[in-house]
């Protein structure tokens, strides 16, 4: 027993990294044909997916401006059931200053001026409420009112320029899918006050220029005794501008903007038409209705 021999450890050995075989570093890389061909799909999907997601933010746009129009005519009807008047929805149509010398006079208020000058980049696309008289008027002697401040529909959307056109002007539009037509008068006309309800020393309602309108009376329904159709259109509004950038104004025959239709003509075939019903003073988107 004691001239037995201890049996040591054996001594452990030390395992360096540069002891290893290249073999085992070499299988889990990536060879340099293998990186191009993942960099050449990543691209391919890239090509592929891009255009989608812009016609996605596009949808999305069409969609926003379709039910912002909805709510907006349902906000004016209540409006007028609320107030017990008629109420105008009142739209920015283009070169609303032809009328120079009521240009010159707006201007002469620099407040004004400039409110006007504002809605230079919202022409097609924005709209507000007025009313001819609201609770609060002396009898019998009833004024202009704004209900609401100046809105416009999203970037990217707009009414259809041609809705601007004469109101016994009519354009059909077509639901491909299902054939169904839809015949569009272009809008009413009237003179409201424009930018806002006061005027400038010199100008009166009768010299105002005519601006486009919807309007609802105490009971909610259209004033026109016809259905209203506002073709919604996707492109982009492009007020005139000079070499300076700064917008022209005050030269009718030069400051015309410059509508695009993306695609074109999108109004009167891929369309979202807001039909609004005369006689409830309701509106409807009609692509989802008649789907």
């Amino acid at each position: 027993m004691l001239n037995a021999k201890l049996k040591l450890p054996a001594k452990r050995q030390r395992v360096s990294a540069f002891s290893l075989q290249p073999s085992a570093f070499a299988s889990s890389a990536f060879t340099l044909i293998e990186m191009l061909t993942v960099i050449s799909v990543l691209g391919i999907l890239a090509a592929l997916t891009v255009p989608a997601l812009k016609n996605l933010g596009k949808s999305n746009a069409a969609i926003s401006a379709s039910r912002q129009m909805l709510d907006a005519a349902g906000h004016a009807r209540q409006l007028a059931i609320a107030n017990r008047t008629t109420v105008y929805m009142v739209f920015v149509p283009t070169n609303f200053w032809v009328n120079i010398n009521w240009w010159q006079r707006l201007n002469a208020d620099p407040k004004i001026g400039t409110a006007a000058l504002n809605l230079c980049d919202r022409q097609l696309s924005g709209y507000t409420f007025v009313a001819y008289g609201a609770a609060g008027d002396q009898p019998g002697r009833h004024a202009w009112h704004y209900l609401e401040p100046w809105q416009a529909l999203p970037d990217g959307t707009f009414i259809a320029q041609w809705k601007f056109g004469p109101r016994n002007s009519t354009n059909t539009v077509v639901n491909q899918a299902t054939s169904v037509s839809y015949p569009v008068r272009g809008f009413d006309t009237a003179q409201t006050p424009f930018p806002t309800e006061t005027f400038p020393p010199g100008i009166s309602t009768a010299m105002l220029p005519s601006f486009p309108y919807i309007a609802f009376n105490y009971l909610g329904q259209l004033t026109s005794g016809q259905d209203e159709y506002i073709p919604l259109a996707q492109g982009s509004v492009l007020p005139a501008r000079d070499a300076n950038k700064a917008l022209q104004v005050g030269l009718p025959s030069v400051s015309s903007p410059s509508v695009l239709e993306t695609p074109p003509g999108n109004s009167l075939k891929a369309f979202n038409l807001v039909h609004i019903d005369w006689l409830t003073g309701r509106a409807v988107l009609e692509y989802q209705k008649v789907q």
